[in-house]
Order: C-alpha cells, then structure tokens, then sequence
C-alpha cells in the first residue's frame, strides 16, 4: 500500500540545523540577536527596501500595521472578503468596521473595479492579498488609495518573491506583511515579517515592536538608556527561529525554482482533464511573475468538490478547500453583511481545491497525485 500523500510538509532546505546549533551556542537565543538581523539584512538587499523587521507571525505584522497606522474606534478598513481572519482581525482588534470587497474570478484576487465605491470619509487604509502568490492589480488600487488619502497595506503572505509588472511584491505599499508559517514557500514554524516601504514608519515600528520602547536605539547606541515611550507588544521573533528562517532565506530562489517545477507539472498535466470536466485552472496574468505558492482548481461545483476531495482521501491523497467568506462569518453578523453581497467570494468558496504541494513533494507521490486526479470524472 503507498504511503499517504499530505498535503503539506515542512522540510529541511539549507543550514538550517548548523545555525540553530550556532545560535544556541553563542547564548543568543532571544530576539534581534545574529539571525535575526541577517534575516532582515537578506530581505532589506534582496528586495531593495528600506527595512525589514522579522516577527512572531504575519498576524502580528499586520497587528503592528494597525498599531502604526493609529487605527481608532469607527475608522474602515477595505478587505477582500475572501482572505485568512487574521487580516481583518488586525484591524478590528484596534475597533476598525472591515468594508469586505468581493474578488476577481480570474485571480481570486480583490477586484480593483469594485475597490472605489467603498471608500470613505472613514477609509483609513486599503489591505490587498495577493492571493496564491498572485500579485493584486496595484496600480489602480494604489492610484484609488493615494486619491482618497489611505494608506496600502499588502498582505503578502503568499506572495514573497513574486512580482508585479517587474516590481516585488511586498514593496509597493507603505507596508507589507510576509508568513513563515509552515505551509508557506519559506518557513520556520511561526513567523513573519512586516516589510516597511514608507521610511517615516522606521522608528515607531521599531518601538511598537518592543513593546513600545526606545530599546533599538539603545542597542545601536543612540541613547544611554532606553524606556516606554508609546503603546506596542512583544513581536520579536526568537533568534532560535530566526536561525531556521535564515537557512531558508539563503536558499531562496532554489526553493522557488523547485516549486516552479512542481507547480508546472500540475498545471501541464492537468489541462487536458481539466478542460474535459469544466475544471478551471489557476489564472496568472502575463504582467504578473508568481510565487509558486499553491496550486488549486475549481471544481464546477460545491457537490462536485466533494465528491472529488473524497476520491482524494480514499487513495490517501490530503486535499483541502480554503477560505469561507469572511462576510458571512458569525462574528461579521455584528455589521450586517449579508449573502450576495460579495457573489464570487461566495461562489469560489464553495467550489475551490487545493492540491499537495510543498517543497519535497517526490515525483512519485506527485506522479500518483495527477495519476489519481485524471481517473476522476465530474
């Protein structure tokens, strides 16, 4: 019998092990210590910006985007409604109303002709996810938030190193937010990363960051004592962790190629079948260069998704749906959203797949993968 197929795995890439050994061994095991700072040195060169902070989580560095911001009671936020929680919960932990946006049926992505009705006198920043890797439309978003006086905050969880119209991903808003979940291209277990494009952030997202005290400024000298000086949190990543993530980070663009390689294969292999059951495949713009972070289909319909998730599971194959409409969530009843307001997030939702596919899927399990999914008729 084979072995099952999950649908995601962590994996050792690079040095992973011989620099927790170093940071454990120097006694530096706490924050903004060796790897940390060489994490943050490697994103700051490689992605030509201005500073780079390494984080507990990417829903930490988006809390920090709130905090920065000076979200108050009553301002808005605009969101896709089809995202993870905890990029609305930023927001609202600082008493933000979340305006859900529906997204584009090609890209998935928050639908940039539907983005200016939403705004406001309230409007305090717009939050862009470019979802599976693949870059929003950010000129017009950029253009509408720069009209009405709103800051950008991309949520890139998904899309670190990938492009859009020859520019990083990440670098386009005031701020932007990076995942080291296990589940992403590069990880360390929990962590993020919060990317600061506007350098008149620099030094409050330094303190926000330690707790709302001066304390990097006293280490780089600048003063000879450090204290509490505004509200923050602890958002340091350990250096433990940050010596796994810099072994990562090293191997960037092998992980990337890699993913590229396994990312093709699916979609070559599965055209055909696809085209034969009215299965749609991921959609990449030609302006637009992915992270190769996930690959998914949408099945013609939810009872077809079922079907099809069960036929995964009895040959051991772990497939998984993805994000239920935000707008429609128990907690979100407290602003009166209501069905159909956002219908492709609503329609997506229920008719979405993703497939294996994590940085040492074998060309077996892949093989068995595409060899299970063409023996399945909608």
């Amino acid at each position: 019998m084979n072995a099952p197929v999950p649908f995601n795995r962590s994996s050792l890439q690079g040095r992973e092990l011989e620099f927790i050994f170093q940071s454990i061994s120097s006694g530096q095991i706490a924050g903004d210590q060796t790897f940390s700072r060489r994490c943050q040195q490697l994103l700051e060169g490689t992605l030509g910006i201005p500073r780079a902070l390494v984080t507990t989580s990417c829903t930490h560095a988006l809390e920090m985007s709130a905090l920065l911001l000076d979200f108050q009671p009553g301002d808005e936020v605009i969101i896709p409604a089809f995202t993870f929680v905890s990029t609305v919960n930023a927001f609202v932990l600082r008493g933000a109303r979340p305006v859900f946006c529906d997204i584009r049926p090609d890209t998935l992505n928050i639908d940039e002709s539907k983005v200016g009705a939403l705004f406001s006198s309230k409007t305090k920043a717009l939050v862009p996810v470019h979802y599976a890797g693949v870059a929003c439309e950010m000129d017009p978003l950029l253009a509408l938030a720069r009209h009405h006086g709103a800051a950008v905050v991309e949520d890139n969880a998904h899309g670190l190193f990938g492009r859009y119209r020859g520019r990083w991903l990440g670098t386009l808003g005031d701020l932007a937010t990076q995942s080291f979940h296990e589940t992403k291209n590069i990880t360390c277990g929990e962590g993020g990363a919060l990317l600061i494009n506007d350098r008149a952030l620099i030094e409050r997202a330094e303190i926000i960051r330690e707790k709302g005290t001066n304390r990097a400024r006293f280490f780089r000298g600048q003063i000879d004592k450090y204290s509490w000086v505004d509200i923050g949190s602890s958002y340091v990543m350990s250096d433990v962790l940050a010596a796994f993530l810099f072994g990562q980070l090293q191997c960037w663009d092998t992980i990337q190629s890699n993913r590229r390689d396994k990312w093709l294969r699916y979609d070559e292999a599965l055209t055909s079948w696809a085209a034969h059951n009215d299965v749609r495949r991921p959609f990449i713009p030609p302006h637009c260069e992915q992270a190769w972070h996930m690959y998914y289909l949408l099945m013609p319909t939810a009872a077809a998704r079922t079907r099809f998730l069960a036929h995964l599971k009895e040959r051991q194959i772990s497939a998984v749906f993805h994000y239920l409409p935000l707008h429609l969530s128990e907690y979100a009843r407290r602003w009166d959203f209501k069905p159909g307001q956002c219908p492709v997030t609503e329609d997506v939702s229920d008719r979405l797949v993703r497939l294996p596919f994590y940085n040492t899927l074998s060309d077996e399990d892949q093989a068995r993968v595409i060899e299970c999914i063409q023996q399945f008729i909608v």
